[in-house]
């Protein structure tokens, strides 16, 4: 089989086994660029009066779990806590996506929101389908996919080097 004949073959083959996976990733990937601009994706992070954090864990678990409709009842119910001094805000994130963030000093409840980022995340990097698909499903879709560029600049080139040979 001629070199030409068996690049677009690989070529072709590969775009279409990488094609789903692909899609997935690039479209997850757009709304992921713009998670700072649409509060839908993730809620905007306000700011706290201080900028140290005077709380206790126990206290911050207490105001947490007085947001009711957030459903937290103890700390099996967080995902984590991510802890801004300079904006002088807790953020603490629930297992079921809702986010509460609470101003360090003060203890004030500042936003409630849904947070979908992290779901978002999960679906650009595959964890979301299983835990095996970042490395079954999307490593070999990276090498295919660098096949395909390869096979693809070859197929580009090959006609006007020919010309000149």
């Amino acid at each position: 089989m001629r070199a030409v004949a068996m690049n677009r073959k690989i070529h072709r083959w590969a775009a279409i086994a990488t094609a789903l996976p692909v899609l997935v990733v690039v479209l997850s990937g757009g709304v992921l660029l713009m998670k700072k601009k649409l509060e839908w994706i993730q809620p905007a992070t306000q700011k706290g009066v201080g900028h140290e954090l005077i709380l206790s864990f126990d206290e911050i678990l207490a105001i947490a779990v007085s947001v009711g409709h957030v459903g937290i009842q103890g700390w099996e119910d967080i995902d984590r806590l991510d802890v801004r001094p300079g904006k002088g805000l807790v953020k603490v994130q629930a297992k079921n996506h809702w986010e509460i963030q609470v101003d360090t000093k003060t203890g004030e409840v500042l936003q409630v929101a849904v947070r979908r980022s992290d779901l978002i995340e999960s679906i650009h990097d595959g964890s979301f389908f299983h835990e095996h698909v970042k490395l079954w499903v999307l490593l070999p879709t990276a090498v295919l996919l660098a096949g395909v560029w390869a096979t693809g600049v070859y197929l580009f080139f090959f006609p006007y080097v020919k010309k000149r040979g």
